[in-house]
């Protein structure tokens, strides 16, 4: 999934990138390179040659430098006149989405997603997003609006104002319109289909535990899973929660005697792909400025299929 950019960055004040944003109003797709020089004043072949070659040009977002990649009708071109448009590289983490008000990426696993607040400086998904908007933009911030375990790959967001983290958590339960993951469990999961309700607290060495009796300071979750395919002794499932708890998954994978595979503190008995296999794949929600509704899913890991020999029909 190429990584997008929804922003017009048409006035700078003094000391900002310099760009000019043009639109093609016409109704036939047009070569970047030609489209540039019919409208943009006075700029000569080799400039336009440099400024593809270099990354100073944009189609809709995503920085472009085929010479003859088509702008469609209603798309907008970007040029950055001051210096190349930063580009969002991080081995550990995928840019997939970004506006004005919010970054959708899709996380590592290994990867923490906020410090821990521990002595120990360690990169952090945050802390990566936060240089990245600083490089494009010297005043723009990044805020927290969830979390995924360190151990977790797969998607995740971050609002870019105050105003759009206090949208998503505030409302959470209802901005946040679907998440689905996917995971290998150790063993054959019997039923193809299945709801999952206990109660969820924590010790005090931080091991999430679920029991069937309410208590106070013990919180409800429920966990819907569906087997997508079955092989070699594992089971690959996909959960979808009604409820966003500490280690919801893992406990409730546990609780119905198969654990996620390489997860050896909530019970697996080995690592066989040497990191716990669950992988945030889908997130929707809506648009906590514009209520659009957003949603974006990523493939399930190739390493994930291989554990079970594909998705087989039934």
């Amino acid at each position: 999934m190429p990584s997008q950019r929804s922003r017009k960055q048409h006035n700078h004040p003094a000391g900002q990138d310099r760009i000019i944003a043009r639109r093609n109003v016409t109704t036939e797709p047009i070569g970047l390179m030609q489209f540039v020089s019919d409208n943009v004043d006075s700029a000569p072949r080799n400039d336009i040659k440099k400024w593809l070659k270099f990354g100073h040009l944009m189609i809709n977002g995503v920085v472009t430098k085929q010479f003859d990649a088509p702008v469609e009708p209603g798309q907008w071109v970007e040029l950055n006149l001051t210096r190349p448009f930063v580009v969002f590289k991080n081995p550990r983490m995928q840019l997939i989405y970004e506006d004005d008000d919010v970054i959708v990426v899709n996380k590592g696993y290994g990867l923490l997603s906020v410090g821990t607040g521990s002595q120990k400086k360690e990169e952090t998904a945050y802390n990566i997003l936060k240089e990245y908007v600083k490089d494009v933009d010297s005043r723009q911030k990044i805020f927290v609006v969830h979390r995924l375990d360190r151990a977790t790959s797969g998607l995740m967001m971050f609002a870019k104002s105050p105003e759009a983290q206090e949208a998503m958590q505030h409302n959470w339960n209802n901005m946040v319109l679907e998440r689905k993951y996917v995971a290998v469990l150790e063993g054959n999961v019997e039923q193809d289909e299945g709801v999952i309700r206990s109660y969820l607290g924590e010790t005090s060495q931080y091991e999430v535990y679920s029991t069937q009796e309410a208590a106070e300071g013990l919180k409800l979750a429920t966990t819907r899973y569906k087997v997508l395919s079955r092989g070699y002794g594992y089971s690959l499932v996909e959960f979808s929660l009604d409820t966003g708890r500490k280690n919801q998954i893992r406990v409730h994978a546990k609780e119905i005697g198969h654990p996620i595979v390489g997860d050896r503190k909530y019970g697996a008995k080995a690592s066989p792909i040497n990191r716990l296999a669950l992988h945030a794949r889908t997130l929707r929600f809506a648009h906590p400025i514009t209520r659009r509704d957003m949603r974006f899913e990523t493939p399930i890991p190739t390493k994930f299929l291989k554990m079970v020999g594909g998705i087989r029909k039934a």
